[in-house]
Formats: structure tokens, sequence, C-alpha cells
């Protein structure tokens, strides 16, 4: 009912695993992933415990195919079982069992496995394994994804498409299981989870640029805030409210009048966002220019400089 795949960036160390299933919410039950330790896709007849128990082992030191020879020699019904998994060494473990539905199958490649059951067609997962290999020259996330675009091409689940999942954890070892994350995104149900996928990871990397605009202003590198805001936009263009906020960091540093202009952007579009500067203008260091203020809300607000 699933294909998926599990992959170590050998470049970067990251770890991940990304699926897609005609099956509300796969994410739920496929994905794991542990910062420094490995990543699982567990699915046909799944049993939950492979994810945890298997990053549990690996996090205890054995590689991923000792982790997953231990869990299948547990399992009484492993001939109805698909895994996958990687460690943090890159070394890769996978198992289709007898029993899964076909088209089922697994093709493993240097640091990473794709795999499928209920396929359309048995060629679904080699297609996967031929776009991991292709592009090399992605992030870790985005290689994934058009792994899983390319399975959809080749035919992918026999009964349709419902939900898609990616989760990407860093190389270093943290100290807990939920740090570490990079990407977490889940589509829980839409007509195309693939590129729907896509949309929200494209968005998940806007934000990303636009978290480093703030950095660099906060270190009053202007001119590396501007373009880490301009790289954000460029991605995500339909986000006013990354323009709007773009547009309040450059009012009090570096570019003003560009600021502005974002704001007054934004403003026009929805008047409700001359409000919420209204708002800021009430509790922000340094404060904002009462005439700068009339300019973008229209009416002069008494502005007072935040406690400090």
């Amino acid at each position: 009912m699933t294909y998926s795949i599990v992959a170590r960036d050998k470049k970067t160390g990251e770890l991940g695993v990304a699926v897609q299933s005609h099956f509300f919410s796969v994410g739920s039950i496929v994905t794991w992933a542990r910062a420094g330790v490995g990543a699982v896709a567990t699915q046909a007849m799944v049993d939950i415990k492979y994810g945890p128990l298997g990053l549990e082992l690996m996090s205890g030191g054995r590689s991923a195919p000792e982790a997953l020879e231990a869990l299948l020699k547990a399992d009484s019904s492993r001939d109805s079982r698909q895994v996958a998994m990687v460690d943090s060494k890159g070394r890769v473990a996978a198992h289709t069992g007898s029993k899964c539905l076909p088209h089922a199958g697994h093709a493993t490649g240097d640091g990473f496995s794709c795999q499928g059951n209920i396929m359309r067609t048995g060629k679904v997962w080699g297609a996967m394994k031929k776009s991991f290999e292709t592009n090399k020259t992605l992030p870790l996330a985005e290689r994934m994804v058009e792994a899983l675009a390319a399975a959809e091409k080749a035919g992918g689940d026999i009964r349709g498409k419902q939900s898609s999942a990616i989760l990407v954890v860093s190389p270093d070892l943290k100290p807990t299981y939920w740090e570490g994350k990079l990407v977490e995104l889940r589509v829980e149900d839409h007509p195309t989870p693939v590129p729907e996928l896509k949309r929200l990871l494209r968005y998940q990397r806007g934000y990303e640029w636009a978290n480093k605009g703030d950095d660099f202003l906060t270190a009053k590198d202007y001119p590396k805030a501007l373009e880490a805001y301009t790289k954000a936009l460029e991605l995500v263009p339909e986000i006013d409210e990354l323009k709007f906020w773009a547009g309040i960091g450059l009012l009090s540093g570096g570019n003003p009048e560009k600021g502005e202009a974002m704001l007054k952007e934004v403003i026009a579009k929805d008047r409700n966002w001359a409000e919420v500067i209204k708002g800021i203008a009430k509790v922000r260091s340094p404060p904002i220019a009462s005439e700068v203020l009339t300019r973008l809300t229209g009416k002069t607000t008494k502005v007072r400089p935040a406690r400090a």
C-alpha cells in the first residue's frame, strides 16, 4: 500500500525517510528517524515497533542490518512486513516479506533503500533508485521527494494516492529523540500528495531564508539580511506574512525605504496588516517614526517606546 525511501546524504550526513500511500496519515505510521542514529520505514502489514525499536537498537551501536535482522528474527509475521533502515554510517538494510501483496520489492544503493508494495508495476522501486542516484546535487529532502515523484510516474500505488510525508534529521546525535529534526512535513489527505509535499517543502525553505534574514538583521548585517529576505520571497512570493515581517525588519535598519515599500504592498492587499502595525508600534523598540506610521496606516497613532 506504500512506497518509501530511507537515505543518508553522503555530503552532509543528514538522515531521512519519505513516503507516499493510498492511506490516511501515512507519516504517522511509516516514517521514523533520530538525529545521529538512523531512519526507518515500516510498511505493508505495518508493525510500528520496527520504527522506535530499530532506532533504539541502532542508537545502542548495532548497524542497520543487525538491527533489522534482530527484529525480524523475533517477528512471527515477518513474511507480511516490508521494512527498510539506514544508520548514521550509511549502512542499509531492507526486507520485503514473501507475503507482501504484489507488486512488492525493494532496491538498495549506496546509503539508501527504495521499496514499495501493492504497486501498479514492479518498476516503481527501480525508478525511485534511478531518480535518487541522478539528483545528487539536490539537498536530501528534495532528492527524496523527487524519488517519490519518480515512483508515481512509474505507476505508484495501484489503489491511488492519499497521503505523503518526509522526515529529515541532523547527523549530530542529540540527547533527546525529538531534537535535531530539520524537515518534518506531512500531507494527511490530498488528491495529489506528492506535489503537495513538494509545495510544503518549498514553503519550509522560504521560511528558513526568512529566519536567516532575521538573524542577519539582529547582527546588523543589513546587506545579508536583505539578500536572505529576497531569497525567501523568491521561493514563496505568495506568502504576504513573510513580506510583512521582512518589511518590519528592514524598516529599522539597512533599507527603510525598501521595508516601507514592502509593507505598503502588503497593506494594499489587506488592510488588517495596518492594524497589526499599529499594535507593533505600541511595543516596539526602537519605535516606528510617527510619519512612517502615518504613511503606512493613513492615521496618526501615538507611539510609545517599549519598556526596558
